[in-house]
């Protein structure tokens, strides 16, 4: 178990969160969606969940700025002289939540210069909530509290087999081609699709090894789960295999990415 009252802050606010969004999922005569002007689907689960974290992250002793999907983005002027902040997608997975199949998250993380510092991603529909610190570790807790440190595993030196998490909702040519490429230098090469964050916590969980994204994030989509990840001991790197930063650019949009469990082995020689 961890020792530290920060993450033990984060689990409340992101439990709060949960709930609410669980209060309108389960509610057949308030489901209702709308649309952005970007056409991506929010809901009132999506605002509820919004309102909820901001407002705890505002009353903590120390007063971060907030960079939240669902409230108004602050100019980059203004963001670019921000050493620590929150950013936090209240409801990551808006599609899967409307497919009620489960596989959507809350994300609350703590960035400091450019950098993942602490993370929690709440799945409401299970309870579960991963939990992550730099330099601390990485956790998983479950609706009864039981809590077990995760790991990421460790890759071959000539691994034989390799398993490769892709999105439910998003996937192109491009991602087809790099699995089939995979396929032929590996071998046995399992590919499990899923929605929302979740695929990086599972490669914090050790449940997989790598995660491509070749089609467009934005930062408060991988934030908390960038977080989980480099606790448990795995990391995420852009395409030229830097670590992926926050809060660089005025653009919002992540680049294309890999997530992977073992940063140690040679990705660039496999991808």
């Amino acid at each position: 178990m961890w020792n530290d009252d920060q993450l033990t802050i984060l689990l409340k606010i992101i439990r709060e969160a949960g709930s609410e969004i669980l209060s309108v999922y389960s509610d057949n005569s308030n489901f209702r969606v709308n649309y952005k002007e970007d056409d991506s689907p929010i809901t009132k689960a999506d605002r509820l969940a919004n309102r909820i974290i901001v407002r705890a992250l505002k009353k903590l002793p120390v007063n971060f700025p907030i960079l939240s999907e669902e409230s108004e983005k602050p100019p980059y002027r203004e963001r670019e002289s921000w050493t620590d902040y929150w950013l936090v997608d209240p409801l990551d997975g808006t599609k899967e939540f409307i497919k009620r199949n489960g596989e959507f998250t809350v994300n609350i993380a703590h960035i400091r210069n450019g950098v993942p510092e602490m993370g929690a991603v709440h799945v409401p529909v299970s309870g579960v909530t991963y939990l992550g610190k730099k330099g601390s570790g990485a956790w998983m807790v479950d609706q009864d509290d039981i809590t077990k440190e995760i790991q990421a595993r460790k890759m071959e030196n000539s691994p034989s087999s390799i398993k490769v998490l892709t999105s439910r909702s998003h996937s192109n040519d491009s991602l087809d081609n790099l699995v089939k490429d995979i396929s032929k230098e590996i071998g046995d090469t399992e590919v499990v699709t899923m929605g929302s964050s979740l695929k990086i916590c599972l490669l914090a969980e050790g449940k997989a090894d790598l995660y491509p994204r070749q089609t467009p994030t934005c930062e408060w989509d991988t934030a908390a789960a960038h977080a989980v990840l480099a606790g448990s001991g795995g990391e995420i790197f852009d395409a030229n295999f830097r670590v992926l930063k926050y809060n660089q650019k005025s653009s919002v949009f992540n680049p294309n990415f890999f997530a992977v469990a073992d940063p140690n082995f040679d990705w660039g020689k496999l991808l």
